[in-house]
């Protein structure tokens, strides 16, 4: 028990679940703004993973971690074009779209990935650190906290801007709107499909960055299935959010917290097998939805396709 109370391990654990806590955030943010809108997001997987490829190969190409963001962040955004044109526009169902828009960017991406580097894995440089004056020199949770690339601190910092939006304009009353009252905010003038179609599409840029941050920040390198599940946890994060974002801020560093388990109690020399470690970040969402579940507020029209102009 001593090895678990070092500077090394708890160091290492939250450096950890700081670095696997990023892109569940991201993709959880998207969700959430997905979910008010009234579209189940199953995709957000998939987008994730174009993300991650798309992301690493444009900082590969150009050695330039923003770059690789912006290239990661335009992956995203071709997926949930797909899913604002199939699911929004032609009002096909999200979860079948969704589920099929997973499974052809996982064949797609690893297809791309042998033709481009056959089955070489090639890495990136470590990325580059802001070391914040005075703050990470602090003990543990300096270095861990306040010297972390720049990409981070807007990850934090679009949990604020997210929490003003929905509550403090007119941008969210609408987003609201869309998944609660669709047929009130047609009534109104509002544009139901068009708030929709921009919900999926800021989906698909935060899981696309979250999956550029996954590769680029967190491994330095593209595995073909990378994302492991990252996308689903951030579904359930935004569903059990309650509309939320500091919720999913503090879920993601849960979850984080359990994904950096593995590396922390080898730090420690931990004999626990590795399987077992591995399988705790999936523990915890059984265990968070079987806890949390059942006060879960979702948007009443939620997952159902909207006609313009129907009542």
């Amino acid at each position: 028990m001593g090895g678990l109370l070092t500077e090394a391990f708890l160091s290492s654990l939250l450096t950890g679940a700081i670095v696997a806590a990023i892109p569940i955030l991201l993709a959880g943010l998207g969700e959430q703004m997905s979910e008010k809108a009234g579209v189940l997001n199953i995709g957000i997987e998939g987008m994730m993973l174009m993300g991650a490829y798309m992301g690493f190969l444009v900082a590969f190409e150009t050695s330039s971690l923003w770059l690789g963001f912006l290239g990661g962040i335009l992956g995203g955004l071709l997926t949930a074009i797909a899913m604002a044109v199939l699911c929004v526009r032609l009002g096909l169902n999200q979860i079948v779209i969704g589920i099929g828009l997973t499974l052809g960017v996982e064949g797609l991406t690893a297809l791309l990935h042998h033709f481009q580097f056959s089955r070489t894995y090639p890495r990136l440089p470590a990325p580059e650190r802001v070391d914040i004056p005075g703050l990470t020199d602090l003990p543990i949770i300096g270095p861990s906290l306040f010297g972390r690339h720049p990409i981070v601190y807007i990850a934090l910092a679009a949990v604020v801007v997210l929490a003003v939006l929905y509550r403090r304009t007119n941008l969210g009353m609408t987003l609201r709107a869309a998944g609660e009252r669709p047929a009130a905010l047609d009534v109104a003038g509002g544009n139901v499909l068009a708030i929709r179609v921009f919900a999926v599409l800021f989906t698909g840029a935060m899981a696309g960055l979250g999956g550029a941050f996954l590769a680029n920040i967190g491994a330095g390198l593209f595995i073909p299935f990378m994302t492991g599940g990252a996308g689903f946890i951030g579904i359930v994060l935004a569903m059990l959010a309650r509309g939320r974002p500091l919720w999913v801020l503090i879920g993601a560093l849960v979850f984080g917290a359990a994904l950096s388990l593995t590396t922390a109690l080898q730090v420690a020399g931990s004999n626990i097998p590795t399987d077992v470690i591995q399988m705790l970040p999936f523990a915890a969402v059984m265990l968070v939805l079987v806890i949390f579940g059942r006060r879960a507020k979702l948007p009443s029209a939620l997952g159902a396709a909207y006609e313009r102009g129907a009542r």
